[in-house]
């Protein structure tokens, strides 16, 4: 795998021109389009910052203050959700799956505004596929003996859906409507038709404690954690490579199928982005956004209210599309509102060096996390880390983490060194 490093002129600039000729259908509003949606850039660094202040490890400080509603929020927005429901850190992965989609927005047009044919661009689209199914298994494996076969990392289940992506990309609307549809609707009914687990399944058999209390019983039993569809999928995929023992279940309940309504998450983003290239006004553009976010997470809780279908992001339920994609956009519409409309961008500065270069952040959170927290304790001592006492020892090593990642994507950003894949 190739990882290109590019010298732009311009940090998050989408370079669009006017008179693109594109297969059909063309972006709306082809004219016209602004070339630089700064808001895009700094949520993308908001999402990366999100990640990377895992390094802070704040979800442990509520073990020091258990009586803290403040402590109790932060620990709870800055981890996973056992199984049902949603955090904040839930939506860092929908949150970059989404960003996916809309960088392809304009790449699209960038690249045949420049002349690029159409099987260039998708030769392009498979390549990325590969390189980011495959960096994400690689740094999965980073801990194992031989390779780790698996595909719930992140960039891995971005990978098994772009190339899908590019080619709805240059679809009708109503094609894409049609196809996100059918995604989201194939996806539940696969899980629902699946059969339900025997009558006494033993569940500690496949990681699940035996009083665990996130199980549940009837219809949704459909969705139960290493006895659903997606379970069963990987117990027979990913035991077709090699593996230093045989795959039974994954521990968190992560699962390859979940890229299928993550192309749906990206093509929430690919219209996004269509959208505010068009000539519609900064407040129109705005109100898109709310109304769409609103809409799309009520109908997340609605089939969840309904028991029709729970939001899990673990298994990436469809609900869970609907849900966590609205979020996402209406956090993308704060965003819009501080920086396109009332013109506020100084502040997201230091997000944009973060967003800057969001590969690099990825495989610098995975790969140099311990190296930099051990160097700062080594060459510093552990006292500075301690001057607010134990129990943020580890959030103050975190946070110089941080600053450290930062400073070398500063460096990056001054020298306008972008990594590509």
């Amino acid at each position: 795998m190739t990882v290109v490093v590019q010298h732009e002129r311009a940090r998050g600039e989408h370079e669009v021109t006017a008179a693109a000729e594109v297969p059909p259908p063309p972006p709306p509003s082809a004219t016209g389009i602004k070339t630089r949606i700064l808001s895009l850039d700094a949520f993308r660094g908001f999402v990366m910052f999100l990640m990377l202040a895992e390094a802070m490890h704040l979800m442990n400080v509520r073990r020091a203050y258990p009586e803290s509603v403040f402590w109790s929020i932060v620990a709870f927005n800055t981890t996973h959700v056992p199984w049902q429901g949603c955090s904040l850190h839930d939506l860092i992965q929908p949150a970059f799956s989404f960003l996916v989609g809309a960088a392809m927005a304009f790449s699209i047009v960038s690249r045949t505004s420049r002349g690029e044919s159409w099987n260039r661009m998708l030769l392009h689209a498979m390549w990325r596929s590969v390189a980011l199914i495959f960096l994400g298994i690689f740094l999965r494996s980073l801990n194992s003996q031989q390779t780790y076969w698996t595909f719930e990392d992140t960039l891995s289940q971005i990978g098994l859906g772009y190339t899908f992506l590019f080619l709805l990309a240059f679809t009708s609307l109503r094609v894409q409507v049609v196809a996100f549809t059918a995604i989201l609707v194939g996806f539940w009914a696969a899980f629902v038709l699946y059969p339900l687990p025997p009558e006494g399944f033993d569940y500690t058999q496949v990681g699940v404690r035996a009083d665990w209390p996130h199980l549940y019983s009837g219809f949704l039993a459909h969705f139960n954690k290493n006895s659903n569809l997606s379970w069963a999928f990987d117990v027979w995929f990913l035991n077709l490579f090699p593996r230093a023992k045989p795959f039974l279940y994954n521990g968190g309940g992560w699962s390859t199928l979940s890229f299928i309504p993550t192309l749906a998450t990206m093509m929430l983003g690919l219209w996004a982005g269509r959208w505010l290239m068009t000539s519609k006004s900064t407040t129109e553009k705005l109100k898109g956004l709310v109304i769409g976010g609103v809409a799309l997470t009520l109908a997340g809780l609605i089939l969840q209210w309904l028991h029709i279908c729970p939001i899990i992001k673990r298994i990436w339920t469809s609900s869970y599309t609907l849900y966590s994609g609205g979020l996402v956009v209406l956090i993308l519409a704060g965003f819009y509102a501080l920086i396109e409309l009332k013109g506020w961008k100084r502040w997201a500065f230091p997000l944009l060096v973060i967003g800057a270069n969001s590969i690099a952040v990825y495989v610098m959170s995975w790969t140099m996390e311990s190296f930099v927290s051990s160097a700062l304790v080594r060459h510093l001592g552990a006292a500075p880390f301690l001057v607010f006492g134990p129990p943020f020892e580890p959030v103050l090593r975190g946070f110089g983490v941080v600053l450290v990642f930062w400073l070398i994507l500063f460096w990056m950003y001054r020298r306008r060194i972008f990594l590509r894949i």
